[in-house]
């Protein structure tokens, strides 16, 4: 079995649902649900993954806090090992709160320690360890940034498969080093807002034609239409599975541990787009991104019933 290492952020989720509306500055609202879960991309990924059966570890900075001990806590229950968590009584760990009415969300994170995590705490001995590295937000990684190409081509000297999911710059600068480094990677993860960031295209086949001359396998999250990735001649779409959602925050965390567990697998595109699907639907069923992520069973019984 592939062993699987996600390099990244770390940082708690407090998720206030169903708000009567949006507060206005001087005025407090109400709001019928509340949770704090697990956050952050790299850490739902993780988790994700490991719920499916796969060997997890997670490398990553957190503080002295009560924050980093619940997101320490939280991936060594899922099965993860967290003996590459650096932890500093200097450093805060990051947290998102996200208030959610019936028509839209907002958000709002305190980065913390997320910004710490560089290239050089990830020593070639500790690649040696793994088959497979996953990286998350690469634009939120600042400190993570100026060395991941080097750190992606150390990890395929090393022998290991890679993948990389950027998630949204809120900067939206997007930058143009990231093609370089897409050269180093295996599979490109973004969603299809991120995807025209990155290209500066303004349509799904534009920014696929873009990226088609790099390494990386593009593969795109196109939420309620499901997925999509080209192989060079035609565009091979992964269905949506209907599913009655109850919260989407990190829905597509939980399709990029379906996607690389099949593909880890060597599983057809189509196959790898209807687990990385089939994940990220069932993602939805309950509050925050980690709550109801999907096991292997429960994928599979939703493929065979909505092929």
């Amino acid at each position: 079995m592939k062993r699987i290492l996600v390099a990244g952020e770390i940082n708690v989720d407090l998720v206030f649902r169903d708000c009567h509306a949006f507060p206005l500055p001087g005025k407090e609202v109400l709001a019928d649900d509340f949770v704090m879960t697990p956050g952050s991309s790299s850490m739902i990924c993780a988790m994700g993954l490991a719920r499916l059966g796969n060997p997890v570890a997670f490398v990553g900075w957190a503080g002295m806090d009560s924050w980093g001990d619940y997101c320490v806590a939280a991936l060594r229950d899922a099965g993860i090992d967290t003996t590459g968590i650096l932890r500093d009584e200097t450093l805060r760990t990051g947290v998102t709160t996200s208030l959610s009415t019936a028509q839209d969300r907002a958000l709002v994170t305190f980065a913390g320690a997320t910004a710490t995590l560089s290239a050089d705490d990830i020593s070639d001995e500790w690649l040696q360890a793994f088959d497979h590295l996953h990286i998350s937000s690469y634009y939120l990684q600042r400190a993570l940034r100026p060395g991941c190409r080097d750190l992606f081509a150390r990890a395929r000297l090393q022998g290991l498969t890679t993948s990389l999911d950027p998630g949204f710059d809120p900067d939206e600068r997007w930058g143009d080093e990231l093609f370089e480094t897409l050269d180093e990677v295996d599979l490109f993860l973004p969603n299809d807002v991120e995807l025209l960031g990155v290209t500066g295209k303004t349509s799904l086949m534009d920014g696929l034609h873009r990226l088609a001359d790099r390494r990386a396998r593009t593969v795109v999250k196109r939420g309620s239409q499901g997925s999509a990735t080209f192989d060079g001649e035609n565009l091979i779409a992964g269905p949506a599975y209907p599913m009655t959602s109850v919260e989407s925050t990190g829905a597509g965390d939980s399709f990029n541990a379906g996607f690389i567990h099949a593909w880890l697998r060597q599983q057809s595109l189509i196959d790898c787009l209807r687990w990385g699907g089939a994940c990220g639907s069932l993602s939805t069923r309950g509050v925050g991104g980690t709550t109801c992520q999907a096991d292997a069973a429960e994928v599979l019984a939703l493929i065979e019933a909505v092929p």
